[in-house]
C-alpha cells in the first residue's frame, strides 16, 4: 500500500479524528453483529498506546438527514464500544456542536460524536423536484456542495490528524470520509484499512495462482463490471446465485420462473465469449434446487440446468458445489463475493455452505467480500478458516471492479 499509515506519524499528544465504520445492526437498542466494531480495535488501541486522544465519527443506517433520529443514534455502540474497549467512551450528542467535549479532550480519553448522517450535507445527495429546472438542479448541487465543504471543514476542526479506518464507506466521497481530507495536515489509513487494501490490492494485483473467484448474488447488473475486470486477472469464475441463470439463458437454457435480467441475457453471452477467448474458464451450475414457491416450505427437487416451467431455481445443486469445491481445492488464491442461492431459508442454504466449507478447507489465501458472503460465512462457523474477511461490501466490490475509492485516493501517499 502506497499510503500513510498510522505508524508513519507521531500521534503523541495528538487529537486524533478516526472515520470508523460503526455501521452495526441494532435491534431494541443491542447490537447483533459487532464485527466491525471489534475490527477497529486494533487501531483504537494503536493510537491510544502512542498517546493520541481520540474523536471517533461514523454514521449509522439511512435516516433522512434531517436531524435526530433514535434508531439511528450511535450511543449504543458508543456504549458497547466502552465495553469492549476497556475505557469510558464520552459521547456527543450532536457531531457537529462538539466543540467543547472536543477541546477538553485529555490523551488516552475517546469521545464518540453522533451519526454524521443526521446532516445530509455528509452525503450531499441532490435529487431534482418536480418542475425543476436543469439550472436550478445545478445551483442546488453547488450550494449543497458548498455546505458539505463547510461540515466537512467543522469535523477538520476537531483534530490535529485524520484517520481513516472505515473501509465500508472508503467508496462515499462524503463529508467524513473524503472531503474532510481537503482540511487536514495528515490524513492516514488505519490498520483495518491498509489491512483491507493489501488483501485486496495483491489478491487482485498479484495473486498466487490459480485465482478463482466465486461470484453469485442476485443480478447480473450489480456484477457485470466485477466480472469484466477480474476477467483480466483470474483464471477461473465460477458463478452462483440468481446472476447464473441469466446466464443459463443466455446459453439457450430453460430456466423456468427463476431470477433473469432479460435485458442483459445479451450481455451475458457476449461476457461468455469474451472470456472463452481470454482463456479464462467460466463455470455455471450444472444442476439446480427448485421450487415451485418462493419460500422455505415449498416443494423442492433437484433437476440439471434446464428448469421446468412453473418452477425457480433457489440454489445449485449437489453436483454443482462438488464441481466448484474442485476448482476450488486447486486454487492458490479465491475471491468470494455472493452467495450461491437463497441461502437465508434452509433448504437453499446448501450450495453456499458447500462452497463456504469447501474454502475454509483449501490452501488458497482467502477473500470474503459482500455483506451476504460475509453473514453466510459467519453462520457457517467457518471464519476462522477464512485469511481475510472485508469489513466493506460495496466498498470490496468496487475495488473489485478497478474502481478508485475516494476515501483512499485522499489519503497521504508515502
Amino acid at each position: 500500500m502506497n499510503k500513510k499509515t498510522i505508524r508513519d506519524v507521531s500521534l503523541q499528544g495528538k487529537r486524533v479524528l478516526v472515520r470508523v465504520d460503526f455501521n452495526v445492526p441494532i435491534e431494541n437498542g443491542v447490537i447483533s453483529d459487532d464485527t466491525r466494531v471489534q475490527a477497529s480495535l486494533p487501531t483504537l488501541k494503536y493510537c491510544l498506546e502512542q498517546g493520541a486522544a481520540l474523536v471517533l465519527m461514523s454514521h449509522l443506517g439511512r435516516p433522512k438527514g434531517k436531524g435526530y433520529e433514535a434508531e439511528f443514534s450511535l450511543k449504543p455502540v458508543a456504549d458497547h464500544l466502552a465495553k469492549v474497549l476497556g475505557r469510558p467512551v464520552l459521547f456527543a450528542a450532536d457531531c457537529l456542536k462538539a466543540d467543547e467535549q472536543v477541546a477538553a479532550l485529555r490523551p488516552g480519553q475517546v469521545l464518540m460524536l453522533e451519526n454524521t448522517r443526521f446532516y445530509k450535507e455528509e452525503e450531499a445527495s441532490v435529487k431534482p423536484a418536480e418542475g425543476m429546472s436543469d439550472e436550478e438542479y445545478k445551483q442546488k448541487k453547488a450550494a449543497m456542495k458548498e455546505k458539505q465543504k463547510a461540515m466537512a471543514q467543522k469535523l477538520a476542526g476537531y483534530g490535529d490528524v485524520y484517520v481513516n479506518d472505515a473501509f465500508g464507506s472508503a467508496h462515499r466521497a462524503h463529508a467524513s470520509t473524503a472531503v474532510v481530507c481537503k482540511y487536514m495536515k495528515a490524513n492516514l489509513a488505519g490498520l483495518l484499512m491498509e489491512k483491507e487494501i493489501d488483501y485486496l490490492g495483491s489478491a487482485v494485483e498479484e495473486p498466487k495462482r490459480p485465482f478463482v473467484a466465486v461470484i453469485g448474488g442476485a443480478k447480473v447488473s450489480g456484477k457485470l463490471e466485477v466480472l469484466q475486470n477480474l476477467m483480466k486477472k483470474v483464471d477461473t469464475i465460477l458463478i452462483g446465485g440468481g446472476m447464473a441463470y441469466t446466464f443459463l439463458k443466455a446459453q439457450g437454457h430453460e430456466i423456468g420462473k427463476s431470477l433473469v435480467e432479460a435485458d442483459l441475457v445479451s450481455t451475458a453471452g457476449a461476457t461468455l465469449e469474451a472470456a472463452a477467448k481470454a482463456g479464462v474458464k467460466i463455470v455455471l451450475p450444472v444442476d439446480n434446487v427448485i421450487a415451485d414457491a418462493f419460500d422455505a416450505k415449498a416443494n423442492t427437487k433437484v433437476v440439471g440446468q434446464d428448469v421446468p416451467a412453473g418452477w425457480m431455481a433457489l440454489d445449485v445443486g449437489p453436483k454443482t458445489v462438488a464441481l466448484y469445491a474442485a476448482e476450488i481445492a486447486k486454487a492458490r488464491t479465491v475471491v468470494w463475493n455472493g452467495p450461491m442461492g437463497c441461502f437465508e431459508m434452509e433448504p437453499f442454504a446448501a450450495g453456499t455452505m458447500g462452497v463456504c466449507k469447501a474454502i475454509a478447507a483449501s490452501q488458497a489465501v482467502s477473500i470474503i467480500g459482500g455483506g451476504d458472503s460475509v453473514a453466510a460465512v459467519n453462520q457457517s462457523g467457518l471464519a476462522d478458516k477464512m485469511t481475510h474477511i472485508s469489513t466493506g461490501g460495496g466498498a470490496s466490490l468496487e475495488f473489485l471492479e478497478g474502481k478508485a475509492l475516494p476515501g483512499v485516493v485522499a489519503l497521504d501517499d508515502k
